[in-house]
């Protein structure tokens, strides 16, 4: 049977039909459509099952509060599950499936939920799954995985591809109804750059629907003409399909556009997450209509009085041929009035004891029947609504006389919109005469100059009558423009005439002293199955927080989160607690205020970009010459150049005895860069650092701990002095991104005040390690500046020439050998690197991979970030002590490093290990004691932390923490092998070679 209206309906166009399927049936509807008008359009009430008690569900709402109508979209690799039919707008070949029920939707096992539904009250699974507790993992709990969570996860690669953007603009605009349409206008004349988001495809809001006048036009006119002239504007964007999904301090936001989901391109992308800096927000996203509670106002065919109107007139349909208006405010008349003008049955309930206003007046001036005093005792019916049960609104219910319906459209008064006002800190008061909380302009979000950046405006701010919406918002709009800096004046505001209207009468039960069987029937929230009987449950079971009850009874907790079920909610639990609602308070917003996909999340990472590569300006060199890549951080590095003939092992060896005996280049351009300038940055380094920066002379290098606040080592590097205010650190290669993070933190949250500002240069310089006995031959070959020990001594740097290219010379040594680390600009990285290739092969120049670096570090006893160190290790532990300056009053870590664990002489210690026969220990392999612990297990006395074959000595080397370790030199200890073996090792000093440093100071 179909729903679809001979004329009407704003947004369709019935020349373009569009074909689709729901649950394999196929159904059509227009262009302009969204799925659920198309389902309604073709008579289908029944959409889904809730969540617990699989009651048959349809749909209430028409935009993204709505809680039922989640439907599993596409197949394989372009499967959604969890979309709302009222936002899906419909497409040629658009596949639709309804969601939680076995085996079909019209007949679901899972029903016999709804049977037990007085053994399943709020708050049953805290006490049924204690006990027996041997049933948890055996019985309840893969029941309980089992049943829950909505809709089925997908099980393909996701065939699209989606998009990060990043604006700022001076005044973002969230919301595009005539107070957002009004807002954006102030300020864009004002002369600020304004940024406009609505989230649905059309612009207007409900304005045009409800038939609104706006400077002595329709309001359809008003918002067309007002559209245009906003897009002529060359400081105003606007952006349709694009929700405001958060927004947090210091005036960022995040929104969340959906390009092609109306018209799938793969070519396009899908959705698109704008990440936005405004310098004001507007928050003009509206107000949303509340349910009444009445027993089985779940009922398919029971919906929202607004949303009905909007189907009626924006896509010609209709939700039901005889409609009942149940209403405790005359907005519900809108509703009335628009149903009868379509040529329906309609019958208003008026819960108020007197209804005189304009509409109620006209409503019965069209011949339509209005019973005041009156609301709905129950509504009944096989599936959906058949009929419904009217009685006296102030009684208990009894004595209810029927009305032959199909569809009940509920008005409860409306409720601000406020979650991005309240997201970053926003605060709410009470609205007694329309029964909401709205945004306390005394409370705002205040941003770091103190001033409120999110302004609220319209409906939005509380303001419900046209009128005042359209002087709320420009007023909003241009405050908001003159407080981003904006000069211009702002045109004059749009006019509408005064609405007037009888008060609301805020009702929370139908009727007012319905019995328990009556409440026990009525829903709150309709997708997680919360009755109002649930809600009083938890306040008598001592639930008296609003957040408790919400986690009590999964009040809110859907994947609506609350948006109609809030007010409703929290005014159940007040009358259970003898207290106001705002003495209830309201549970917290949190973003994104709709739920957005996990590809706009993501953005471009996904497949080869998921964590993109990154390559220094040596890359296709390395690439070309055999290079074994070794992923470190989000770099690739080689591990070994391997040569034709031989396996990674021989190459490994040959470039460490050629690096030894020779000359060997490493690329070395990973290594974190990070520029630390400024006044205070002396004074910033000696609080980074364990030892003391600050005194360092310019034109010198010292090498560098970096602790977290608990003491414990998290990075190291040399530090080079470049002028009186100015260091340059060094990083490893995967610590530049987080200690850079790391300085930032506390220079923004601690240290505010301090004049330093930090850069990371890592990838404007190629930098490469000229190592080896041979390493100032080659330089002085390519000429330029003095390379001698005498003009340039270990741990020191200068600026130059090396050959054609200007250069930073860093004297040391990762080593043990002769070395310079040479930077130029990434610019000229392959060239420099080319010309140390053409110059070194006389004395057979061998570039080397981080397992050569690996093993010379460790015969020099030098340590490894994230070998050495795994988050519990300081520098005690490794016998740096050296480096942790007696002078300074205070460093990171300094009083962590100070209690009892810390300073506990049992501490594992770093030494050197030699295994008797020469073998190479396993890597983590950990030396077992006498006796057991108290688990039964070997006693532990330490643990390998880097171990190789050295080349240069010809046997295995090895570094380890060992209990006591240096005080235990020559003693043999034995370490466990995967198969249950152990090997015997001998503890000796770190230094295995050059240990006088003889070879780096030549």
């Amino acid at each position: 049977m179909s729903f679809r209206l001979d004329t009407g309906g704003r947004f369709i166009d019935r020349s373009k039909p569009r074909s689709f399927t729901f649950n394999g049936k196929a159904m059509r509807g227009f262009e302009g459509d969204t799925l659920a008008s198309a389902l309604l359009g073709q008579g289908q009430m029944l959409v889904g099952r809730s969540f617990k008690y699989h009651r048959p569900r349809g749909i209430v709402a028409s935009g993204s509060e709505e809680p039922n109508a989640l439907m599993n979209l596409g197949r394989d690799k372009t499967f959604e599950p969890n979309a709302r039919a009222t936002t899906t707008e419909l497409f040629d070949g658009l596949e639709a499936e309804s969601q939680n029920h076995w085996p079909s939707l019209e007949f679901d096992i899972g029903e016999l939920n709804a049977k037990l539904s007085r053994f399943l009250p709020a708050g049953f699974y805290y006490k049924m799954f204690l006990w027996p507790r041997s049933f948890w993992k055996h019985v309840y709990e893969p029941i309980i995985r089992k049943s829950a969570g909505l809709g089925r996860a997908p099980r393909h690669r996701d065939a699209d591809h989606y998009e990060h953007f990043n604006a700022t603009v001076d005044v973002l605009v969230v919301g595009g109804g005539i107070a957002g349409l009004q807002a954006a206008k102030a300020a864009g004349e004002a002369g600020a750059e304004v940024l406009l988001i609505e989230q649905g495809a059309h612009w207007g809001g409900r304005a045009p629907v409800d038939g609104a006048v706006i400077d002595g036009v329709p309001a359809a006119e008003w918002v067309e003409a007002t559209v245009a002239a906003l897009g002529a504007m060359p400081n105003v964007a606007i952006r349709a399909r694009t929700m405001g999904a958060g927004v947090y301090d210091h005036g960022y936001a995040l929104a969340y556009e959906r390009l092609t989901d109306h018209a799938p391109d793969p070519s396009l992308p899908r959705h698109r997450l704008w990440r936005i800096r405004a310098g004001r927000i507007v928050t003009a996203t509206g107000a949303i209509e509340r349910p009444l509670s009445f027993a089985g106002n779940d009922l398919p065919g029971v919906m929202l009085a607004s949303a009905v109107r909007d189907y009626v007139t924006n896509y010609a349909v209709a939700p039901g041929k005889c409609v009942v208006v149940v209403t405790n405010n005359d907005d519900g008349y809108r509703t009335a009035l628009t149903v009868q003008e379509a040529g329906l049955e309609v019958v208003v309930l008026d819960a108020r004891s007197e209804a005189n206003g304009p509409l109620a007046e006209q409503a019965r001036a069209a011949g339509i029947t209005v019973r005041v005093g009156r609301g709905i005792e129950s509504v009944k019916g096989k599936g959906k609504v058949e009929k419904v049960w009217v009685c006296d609104q102030t009684r208990d219910g009894s004595n209810p006389d029927p009305i032959k319906a199909d569809c009940v459209a509920m008005a409860g008064g409306w409720s601000p919109v406020v979650h991005l006002w309240s997201h970053c800190g926003g605060k709410l008061s009470w609205q007694e005469d329309g029964a909401f909380f709205r945004p306390d302009p005394e409370r705002a979000p205040n941003g770091a100059d103190g001033a409120a950046f999110v302004l609220a405006a319209g409906a939005a701010n509380g303001e419900l009558e046209t009128a005042a919406v359209l002087t709320d918002a420009y007023v909003a709009g241009a405050r908001a423009a003159a407080e981003a800096g904006a000069t211009g004046t702002a045109g004059a505001a749009a006019t509408a005439d005064v609405e007037l209207s009888e008060p609301m009468l805020p009702v929370w039960n139908m009727p007012e002293r319905a019995s328990y069987a009556l409440r026990s029937k009525a829903w709150l929230d309709y997708q997680n199955d919360v009755k109002v009987t649930d809600v009083e449950l938890a306040a008598r079971e001592g639930f008296e927080s609003v957040e408790h009850t919400k986690r009590y009874t999964t009040l809110g907790m859907a994947t609506d989160q609350g948006k109609l079920s809030n007010i409703n909610g929290l005014a159940v639990l007040a009358g259970a607690l003898d207290q106001e609602i705002p003495k209830v308070g309201t549970t917290t917003f949190r973003p994104p205020y709709h739920p957005i996909s996990m590809g706009a999340i993501a953005g471009e990472a996904r497949g080869a970009l998921f964590q993109p590569v990154r390559q220094t300006p040596m890359y296709d060199w390395h690439d070309a010459n055999g290079a074994h890549w070794e992923p470190v951080g989000h770099w690739r590095r080689p591990y070994a150049y391997v040569k034709p003939g031989e396996d990674v092992h021989a190459a490994v060896k040959r470039e460490v005895l050629a690096t030894r005996n020779s000359l060997g280049l490493l690329d070395a351009s990973t290594l974190g860069k990070l520029v630390v300038k400024g006044p205070d940055a002396g004074k910033f380094m000696d609080m980074m650092y364990t030892n003391m920066m600050s005194t360092l002379p310019v034109g010198k290098c010292r090498y560098g701990l970096m602790c977290s606040e608990n003491g414990f080592l998290s990075d190291d590097g040399v530090v080079a002095r470049m002028d009186d205010d100015t260091w340059l650190c060094h990083t490893t290669t995967g610590g530049a991104d987080r200690i850079h993070a790391h300085m930032e933190e506390w220079l923004q949250t601690e240290w505010w005040d301090w004049k330093v500002y930090v850069a990371n240069v890592t990838e404007q310089y190629a930098q490469v390690a000229v190592v080896g006995p041979n390493a100032r031959k080659v330089l002085e070959k390519l000429g330029g500046m003095d390379v001698s020990k005498e003009a340039l001594p270990f741990m020191q740097w200068a600026e130059g020439a090396i050959g054609q290219f200007s250069a930073r010379v860093f004297r040391i040594s990762f080593s043990g050998e002769l070395s310079y680390e040479i930077a130029v600009p990434a610019s000229q990285g392959r060239a420099f690197w080319d010309a140390l290739l053409e110059a070194g092969s006389e004395f057979g120049v061998t570039p080397y991979g981080t397992e050569a670096l690996h093993i010379m570090r460790a015969e020099k006893g030098f340590i490894m970030i994230g070998d050495e160190t795994d988050g519990t290790v300081i520098p005690q532990d490794l016998g740096l002590n050296w480096a942790i300056s007696k002078k300074k009053e205070d460093f990171l870590g300094k009083r962590a490093q100070e209690r009892d664990h810390m300073t506990d002489p049992l501490r594992w210690k770093l030494v050197g290990l030699e295994t008797l026969d020469g073998s190479v220990l396993p890597d983590g392999s950990y030396a077992v004691g006498e006796g057991v612990n108290d688990n039964g297990q070997r006693v532990v006395q330490g643990r390998v932390t880097s171990t190789y074959f050295s080349p240069t000595l010809e046997r295995g080397i090895a570094m380890g923490l060992v209990e006591l370790g240096p005080d235990r030199m020559g003693e043999v200890i034995a370490f466990n092998r995967v198969d249950g073996t152990f090997v015997q090792a001998k503890i000796v000093d770190p230094v295995v070679f050059d240990p006088e440093g003889e070879k780096q100071n030549v």
